[in-house]
């Protein structure tokens, strides 16, 4: 009677981080053959009935049974468990070959302890010769290369992805490449059957404690990361503020000193005089407070600088701090409103705070218009966050709790489209107008810009003031440093009149086109142009005198005639009907030249800034002034609306079409009676004119007392309507 045979399967190895793989060859010390890997997913159903339904045969033979159950068992467990196993089987008789897909070979490694003799290892056969001669080129082979080049024996292994829909081989000469894989059910038995050795990719199976860590970790990072940003952004550990943890964001960015030292005070403000009048007495009030509080005065809790750019509110603000003595806080309106909702309010609350802790005291706040529009305008809903930060800011100046000891200036240059709530009495009780200063205050401006740069003796600052109406101090600033730059542009040790002339110049029409060429035609052009211009202003009654006239190209103009206005017509805005028709007749008078000199078909388009202007002074007359006798006094054509209202910036007709024909005959009938005038003195005083544009051809420029001397030699007399 046989004796029962056992056939043991003890499990050898599990991969954890990789995929399941089935070692059919185990490593001996003996064996050289290399063994193929087998992955479970590619062991299809089929075979795993195949296997089953051979196991439950009877066997013909013991032999030969156990070999071949032996063999089916291993496809059979293969194909069930997540595991690796090693096949012991007996030695199988001579005369009975193993199908030539597992060869067995005995295990030398050890000794045999089976009933059923030696050890067998389940092996590939033996490739043939390997030649790695006519492989497909490139990284990328078709389906049909790759099944050659496996049955020729010349891949070595292979790696399929995840999720088997491509391979990855490795050829006997080492080259790599990929394949795009079908489903074919038979390319597993292939590439056994040929000794590849095959493996399935780790993908992202291994790393499953590490994602479910990182997937922990993220939100904290993020969070970490956003906090960072915030300290960075907002004056933390290394920013510009220095504060201290991450949430300082809602803190106050204002600059504060104890004992200001501003280097500034009101000796070094000019052409603003009564603005510091009105500011030194809250210096005083400050300094001298029971002088007021004897007498029932309070001290006024804000002070609005209102004025064109550049007359120097914020230079006030410094001067008052530098003569208080008190603590001084100083920040911009934009620095309240940053990236988050309710950032602004905070920053307000933080500033007052402070400011409280330190009264009595001075909080300048720059461009207050940055958050004090007018709310309710329809550019934003109730939870806008400018609209938080003004509420705020009218709390603290004047709300329910109060505000004592602390002083708020502010500064801006649109105080029409401020809040009504924050310009009334309690929180800024005064408004200081801060406007252009006038003949004698640019005279005082110029001194104080002067300090330190070294003047000629032909320096007068009254004729340079007369020349500059308008100007701001800020103005007055650019025009000294320019002077002083182009002086050292010419290597001078001094700054001249000529350095200033040059420099005001460039300043109101650009930099001279020194390279700009010029033919004598265009230059005797340009020359008659402005001779008209000058010739027809000197000889009209109550008009500006002519200052310089320049046939030198500057900017987008080919020649310039400047006149000096009346300071006292600029400053109170007040013009004439006679002035206003000289302003035409004046505009109009280089095309008149043109016509005159050149004829009518050789005009150019030179005149045509002058007769936009022409056209605009006409119908304003008519429309806004009242001086047209078919309108009458009737302002037609209001203007347009404030666009920070929401309302249309362009103007309303308010008018029929009857009266726009009216208005456009009474414009056309201005403009042609200034043409008639301009025409008239152009024909009267043809000799000065050819005398004075020649003048301009020899020297480029001809300054006032120069054109003055050829009316006086020539007893040109004024025009008479």
């Amino acid at each position: 009677m046989a004796s029962s045979s056992t056939t043991t399967i003890p499990l050898l190895s599990s991969n954890f981080f990789g995929s399941t793989k089935l070692l059919l060859s185990p490593p001996t010390a003996k064996t050289t053959t290399k063994p193929f890997l087998i992955p479970f997913s590619f062991f299809s159903k089929r075979k795993f009935l195949i296997a089953r339904n051979a196991l439950d045969k009877k066997p013909n033979s013991s032999n030969n049974s156990i070999q071949t159950q032996a063999t089916l068992a291993t496809l059979l467990f293969s194909s069930l468990a997540p595991s690796a196993f090693a096949l012991d089987a007996p030695n199988p008789p001579p005369q009975t070959p193993l199908p030539p897909v597992l060869q067995a070979q005995p295990s030398q490694s050890e000794p045999s302890s089976s009933p059923f003799g030696q050890n067998l290892l389940l092996t590939a056969p033996k490739p043939e010769t390997r030649n790695a001669s006519d492989l497909p080129e490139g990284g990328q082979w078709r389906y049909s290369e790759f099944l050659n080049a496996v049955r020729k024996g010349k891949v070595e292994r292979v790696r399929f992805s995840k999720d088997g829909s491509a391979l990855q081989l490795t050829a006997v000469d080492g080259r790599r490449a990929t394949v795009i894989v079908p489903n074919d059910p038979d390319l597993i038995d292939i590439l056994a059957m040929n000794g590849v050795d095959i493996s399935v990719s780790e993908g992202d199976s291994g790393n499953g404690l590490f994602n479910f860590i990182g997937n922990l970790l993220f939100p904290f990072l993020a969070f970490a990361g956003l906090f960072f940003l915030f300290r960075r952004a907002q004056g933390g550990p290394g920013g510009p503020g220095g504060l201290g943890g991450p949430m300082d964001f809602g803190r106050s960015k204002s600059k504060f000193q104890e004992v200001p030292e501003t280097g500034v005070t009101f000796a070094d403000v000019a052409g603003a005089d009564q603005a510091k009048l009105e500011l030194q007495e809250v210096v005083d009030f400050l300094k001298n407070p029971d002088k007021y509080t004897a007498l029932g005065a309070k001290i006024p809790k804000g002070c609005l600088l209102v004025g064109p750019p550049g007359t120097g509110k914020t230079l006030l603000a410094r001067a008052v701090a530098g003569e208080a003595g008190v603590p001084f806080f100083s920040c911009a309106a934009s620095e309240f409103v940053e990236l988050f909702v309710g950032v602004g309010a905070s920053r307000v609350r933080d500033l007052f705070e402070k400011a409280k802790s330190k009264a009595p005291c001075i909080v300048f706040i720059d461009e207050i218009d940055a958050v004090g529009r007018q709310r309710g305008a329809g550019l934003g809903g109730g939870n806008d966050e400018r609209e938080q930060t003004i509420n705020q800011l009218l709390t603290e100046m004047d709300g329910f709790s109060g505000n004592s000891g602390v002083i708020v200036l502010a500064a801006t240059n649109r105080p029409d489209v401020l809040d009504s709530a924050l310009l009334r009495p309690g929180r800024f009780d005064r408004q200081v107008t801060v406007d252009r200063p006038d003949v004698a205050g640019r005279v005082k401006i110029l001194q104080v810009h002067s300090r330190g740069k070294a003047l000629a003796k032909d320096v007068d600052f009254e004729k340079i003031a007369r020349r500059t109406p308008g100007f701001t101090g800020a103005d007055l600033q650019n025009l000294m440093n320019e002077a002083a730059i182009l002086a050292a542009r010419r290597d001078l040790k001094e700054i001249s009149k000529d350095e200033i002339s040059d420099a005001l110049e460039r300043i109101i029409a650009g930099p001279e086109k020194k390279n700009a060429v010029v033919s004598e035609e265009k230059k005797k052009l340009v020359a008659y142009h402005e001779a008209g211009h000058a010739l027809v202003g000197a000889l009209m009654p109550e008009y500006d005198p002519v200052a310089k006239i320049s046939i030198i190209p500057r900017g987008q103009a080919g020649g310039l005639t400047f006149f000096a206005p009346s300071e006292e017509r600029l400053e109170s805005g007040l013009y004439s009907r006679s002035y206003l028709e000289n302003q035409m007749a004046v505009a109009l008078g280089g095309r008149v030249a043109e016509e005159v000199i050149f004829g009518e078909d050789n005009v150019t388009t030179g005149a045509s800034n002058d007769l936009m202007q022409v056209s605009r002074v006409a119908r304003q007359m008519v429309e806004r002034f009242g001086f047209s006798k078919k309108i009458g006094q009737v302002a037609i054509g209001g203007p347009g609306g404030n666009p920070f209202l929401g309302q249309q910036m362009s103007s309303q007709k308010d008018y029929s079409m009857a009266t726009a024909d009216v208005v456009d005959s009474e414009v056309r009938e201005m403009v042609e009676t200034a043409y008639s005038r301009a025409k008239q003195i152009m024909t009267t005083h043809i000799d000065i004119l050819h005398k004075l544009a020649q003048l301009l051809i020899e020297k480029e420029t001809v300054d006032g007392e120069e054109f003055m001397s050829l009316f006086i030699d020539g007893k040109a007399e004024l025009f008479v309507s």
